[in-house]
């Protein structure tokens, strides 16, 4: 299947004009004209996706390989190493980022894994409970399989909660809710949610985003191309 024909099927699934203009989704390797025979969906590039993935097929991950603008591709950086490895083996590579976002992966993990009925607009999810917090916590870290989970606690009772999967603390002035469900939540941001009177549960940023993958898959799995799926491992361990 020529590339651009899997390309624009992503882009009616999950247009790429909505991506964040600090963001670069979109096919970031590779050409158009591209004959792929074969697939592999994945969370993050890292090597060893790339060296378990056939030669002339395509990644399609969540997260961009390539943010800034490049002055070389010199082996010396994560980016440039990876890049270097997908153009040896003639592997094109697409990133469907914060566009995913918005249209899938946080209703996704909102509504199928946490059991949440709500409504998404742009990054944030919201939906009414009516939940003891402690309570809650337990839920979610079951849910999400979380080995601990470190929270802000703000409220016992938890009437409105909103998620961002991966890091959506930037997006802390503008949640209206007891409780925000988000990744990456740093030491001085805590400090900020706290004097807000916001309530906080870090979901980890690969723990609440492991789930693309899968998303993903549901959507494209008739199309008449070989698909796998695989994923990155996380680079943290928790004991």
């Amino acid at each position: 299947m020529k590339l651009k024909k899997i390309y624009d099927f992503l882009n009616e699934i999950s247009p790429f004009e909505l991506q964040e203009e600090w963001d670069n989704s979109g096919l970031l390797v590779g050409s158009f004209d591209n004959d792929v025979k074969k697939i592999y969906l994945t969370l993050d590039l890292d090597e060893e996706v790339i060296e378990n993935a056939e030669e002339n097929s395509l990644i399609i991950a969540h997260h961009p390989l390539i943010f800034k603008p490049l002055k070389n591709v010199v082996p010396t950086s994560f980016s440039t190493k990876l890049l270097v490895k997908l153009i040896q083996k003639n592997i094109s590579f697409i990133a469907m980022h914060t566009n995913f976002d918005k249209t899938h992966l946080n209703r996704y993990v909102a509504e199928e894994v946490l059991g949440l009925k709500g409504e998404s607009f742009d990054f944030v999810y919201t939906a009414e409970i009516d939940s003891d917090f402690d309570e809650f916590a337990e839920f979610v870290k079951e849910k999400l399989d979380l080995k601990c989970l470190k929270t802000v606690k703000c409220h016992k009772k938890i009437k409105k909660v909103a998620l961002t999967t991966g890091a959506g603390m930037s997006l802390l002035p503008y949640i209206r809710a007891d409780l925000f469900l988000t990744g990456d939540i740093k030491y001085h941001e805590a400090m900020d949610a706290k004097i807000r009177g916001i309530s906080l549960m870090d979901i980890g940023h690969y723990e609440s985003e492991r789930f693309f993958v899968d998303v993903l898959y549901r959507d494209i799995k008739d199309l008449k191309v070989e698909i796998v799926k695989t994923n990155s491992k996380n680079p943290f361990f928790i004991k």
